[in-house]
């Protein structure tokens, strides 16, 4: 980078955080105002490693409330508010080119009110993120500059140097420009072990200090995070993963111990690592002792550490997930010790577990165990000690009746007790969310085609905790029922829709 480059200043937005508020003002979605900030650690460790002034501007920090619209769902209007800083009070002329990433739907709209903001001070506006990737068109009508589609990271120093008139040192690759010209991925895509370290006042200020459990055993804020992994093996219907192109990559295992002894420095008391993948490398030679290393280190580093996305479990038995028709289903007891164990201070604190669809649906996710694994996978982890579960289940498949949700509820019922058998301290959360049919996807695409989505407001279909689509024999407002009855199973405190069940509750109850 030139000393030219290092004069020009870019800013990188983290979006105001979102509310949906009923009549009762009962908020009916998740919203982690203060949640670590994972996208900019990476992103700002990319920018500035490439010699880049990046700096970041966080729209989540702050008191400011505004509704910027309404939507009906179930028969109430709900307010949609952002929270944080007021967008119009951002200077678009401050930073010489801006930076903004949106990986989720329900944040659409507050993204282009920042975008159409932000371009009217007639700086560059690059844009990047999940959603932009799945509907790009919609956010150059918003006015950005260029779309990044590359989520490996290699298209981020050329195209900002593109816009900012610099000298290139490589071409363009991964990117829309407003005109519609499209430059395809680089190949290979860039190594997540090639990704830029973040300096410790990055990693500072990306530290979380709010999570979705209103409380904690232990301390855990500040809160870290990382990603060590990129990509993913399988290609299930409903994720826009097999979208990107890149293939799996994963860090080393010194690489990625790396990234959490900086979380370390920086002050957290815990981390979250977001990879829901982060298995995928046990399907080489090598990467079962890279489990075994990685987790080894992160306990010697007294860091409790969180799976909240989901760890693949059918990778952690001895057949690897190699084959779903012959592989050996057995827990692999060594491995489940290293992911989930818990000795009280470090090892697995929690751990969302991938429930989805156990029972009935399962050929639409086949990364899947057959049921009676599946509960003996998690017997196996509940013996390795971890404190709290969320057991995540997806409703609103074409095929669910209130028959199938009824045979749902009992089995989660009988496997809620018989883990508590186990571990009578263990917090077990049902964490049901509601089909998200995200663009780009065989799943988003299918349900759209069959005329069972009800809305097309982004803030109700990319929420998991707002139900947006009918099934063949029940209306979504059946779903959402469904999706509140089964967050009783377990502890209702510590979930978003079970937090919102007590909530309605004692509203009615007043």
């Amino acid at each position: 980078m030139t000393e030219m480059g290092k004069s020009h200043r870019i800013g990188l937005v983290e979006l105001p955080a979102l509310k949906l508020i009923d009549p009762n003002g009962i908020q009916r979605n998740q919203c982690n105002q203060y949640e670590p900030l994972l996208s900019k650690l990476v992103l700002l460790a990319s920018m500035q490693g490439g010699g880049f002034d990046a700096q970041l501007v966080n729209l989540r920090d702050g008191n400011y409330e505004e509704e910027y619209g309404t939507v009906m769902w179930k028969g109430m209007r709900l307010s949609k508010r952002y929270v944080g800083k007021q967008i119009s009070t951002l200077d678009p002329q401050s930073y010489d080119a801006w930076g903004v990433t949106n990986n989720y739907m329900q944040y659409r709209d507050l993204a282009f009110m920042v975008i159409r903001h932000l371009v009217s001070g007639g700086k560059p506006v690059v844009v990047g993120g999940s959603d932009a990737i799945a509907d790009p068109e919609l956010y150059l009508q918003a006015g950005a500059t260029a779309i990044v589609t590359d989520k490996s990271g290699g298209a981020n120093w050329p195209i900002f140097e593109y816009v900012l008139g610099l000298p290139m040192r490589e071409g363009l690759s991964g990117v829309i420009l407003a005109d519609g010209t499209r430059y395809h991925l680089r190949l290979p895509p860039m190594h997540p072990q090639d990704w830029p370290l973040p300096s410790l006042d990055v990693v500072k200020q990306c530290l979380g200090k709010e999570y979705w459990a209103p409380e904690s055993e232990i301390p855990i804020f500040p809160m870290g995070s990382v990603f060590v992994d990129l990509g993913c093996d399988r290609k299930c219907d409903f994720c826009q993963t097999p979208t990107y192109g890149t293939g799996y990559r994963r860090m080393s295992t010194e690489r990625a111990l790396k990234w959490f002894e900086l979380q370390k420095e920086a002050g957290a008391k815990s981390v979250m690592s977001y990879s829901d993948q982060f298995l995928g490398r046990v399907l080489f030679n090598e990467g079962r002792q890279e489990v075994l290393d990685i987790t080894k280190g992160v306990r010697e580093l007294g860091l409790p550490i969180l799976w909240p996305n989901g760890l693949e479990i059918r990778k952690a038995t001895l057949g690897r997930g190699y084959d779903r028709h012959s592989e050996d289903l057995t827990p692999d007891y060594e491995l489940v010790e290293a992911l989930w164990g818990w000795d009280g201070k470090v090892g697995c604190y929690e751990a969302f577990i991938p429930a989805e669809r156990p029972i009935f649906g399962r050929e639409s996710y086949a990364k899947l165990l057959p049921w009676q694994q599946h509960c003996e996978m998690l017997r196996a982890i509940v013996r390795a000690g971890v404190p709290r579960i969320y057991y995540g289940v997806i409703l609103g498949l074409p095929e669910d009746s209130q028959e199938t949700m009824l045979r749902l509820e009992e089995v989660f019922w009988e496997l809620s007790e018989e883990l508590k058998t186990i571990n009578p301290s263990v917090s077990f959360h049902i964490a049901p969310t509601t089909i998200r049919p995200i663009p780009g996807t065989p799943q988003g695409q299918n349900i759209r085609s069959s005329g069972l989505l009800r809305f097309e407001d982004p803030a109700i279909v990319g929420e998991f905790m707002t139900a947006c689509a009918d099934t063949h024999y029940m209306t979504y407002e059946e779903v959402s029922d469904w999706q509140y009855r089964l967050a009783c199973i377990g502890d209702t405190r510590m979930t978003g829709v079970g937090r919102m069940v007590n909530a309605v509750r004692e509203k009615a109850a007043v």
